[in-house]
């Protein structure tokens, strides 16, 4: 899909209207850091902002550009001679990757004098990069537009982003997400759970194919049930039901994930809020609340993210488990 600020605006409209007018104005920063959650069109934004850096058919005046001319075309495909991108080497983004691309803008641009450089996961650099970018960033090759991209800005060096404009990308509007996924034909309960587990709508479709999704909501339905009415057979249902599903360290993260979620649907009940993600499942929830406090569902959301945390430390899955089972019974 070939998108515009027209489209952008309806997504992130602050961030939309800020760029819109100073291209507008020709009055863009040299260094944009563009901070948000996965899945709130950073990336969007930043290769279109490039576009309408280099396109060749833009009228004065307006930030639309053409999309049709070869600026626009190569940047689409991504072999734009001008358009230098970064990303992660492995965990992290090494010094000699910024070095590399400094070197690359020593050359005069290969078809005009403006170069754009966009830097994927910017928190990932390591100290000598981001401290290689620094000096970049503060003797820009000018005319030079840096792109910084991150999910996390408080990892970001404070002197870059002292030298860099930020953009606060905010969550997608959960509605028009979710009917964006039922015009995918995705059922209902599904696109609650996946409007709950990410912001992206690519990463929402992937977990959608197959049925590994609507299994995992299952068993995490049953887990959650039992767990508040026959608890004994919480522990039969991991060994026999959960630890052959969630195999991968992913698929173990998602999971602890749509527990946490239950928790906070549990919680949603308890305070007389709508439930977001079992959207089906109310008479359960409502049936739990009674039997719980607003103290113990909050130490329970505490003991998964504890879990979360020792998923990382490699423990035992089906030990980590039944650890956070016995957690959440506890209280």
């Amino acid at each position: 899909m070939n998108h515009t600020w027209a489209n952008i605006e309806t997504l992130q409209p602050r961030v939309a209207k800020m760029l819109i007018r100073s291209i507008e104005k020709n009055r863009l920063a040299h260094a944009y850091l563009l901070e948000g959650s996965k899945g709130t069109g950073k990336t969007k934004v930043a290769l279109l902002l490039a576009k309408s850096y280099f396109c060749q058919n833009r009228d004065d005046g307006r930030a639309e550009p053409c999309l049709i001319c070869m600026d626009c075309k190569r940047i689409d495909n991504g072999n734009h001679p001008d358009l230098h991108m970064i990303e992660p080497d492995g965990l992290s983004i090494k010094k000699q990757q910024v070095e590399h691309l400094q070197k690359e803008f020593t050359y005069r641009g290969m078809e005009s004098k403006q170069k754009v450089y966009i830097v994927h996961h910017a928190d990932k650099m390591t100290a000598s990069a981001a401290n290689s970018l620094l000096k970049f960033l503060e003797e820009p090759e000018a005319p030079t537009l840096a792109l910084l991209l991150t999910e996390r800005a408080n990892a970001i060096l404070p002197t870059i982003q002292s030298r860099s404009q930020p953009l606060s990308f905010q969550p997608l509007p959960r509605e028009g997400f979710l009917q964006s996924l039922r015009e995918k034909e995705i059922p209902n309960v599904t696109a609650h759970l996946l409007a709950s587990l990410t912001t992206s709508f690519e990463e929402a479709i992937v977990l959608s194919e197959g049925d590994w999704i609507a299994q995992a909501r299952t068993v995490v339905i049953q887990l959650m049930s039992e767990l508040y009415e026959r608890p004994e057979q919480s522990f039969f249902t991991v060994q026999e039901k959960w630890v052959p599903l969630f195999k991968e360290k992913h698929e173990q993260e998602l999971g602890l994930e749509m527990i946490l979620l239950w928790l906070r649907d549990l919680f949603y009940t308890q305070v007389g809020k709508d439930v977001e993600t079992f959207v089906d499942q109310t008479n359960v929830l409502q049936q739990q609340a009674l039997s719980s406090s607003q103290e113990k569902i909050n130490k329970s959301m505490g003991a998964v993210v504890k879990a979360k945390q020792y998923l990382h430390a490699h423990v035992a899955h089906q030990l980590l488990m039944e650890k956070l089972l016995l957690d959440i019974q506890e209280g």
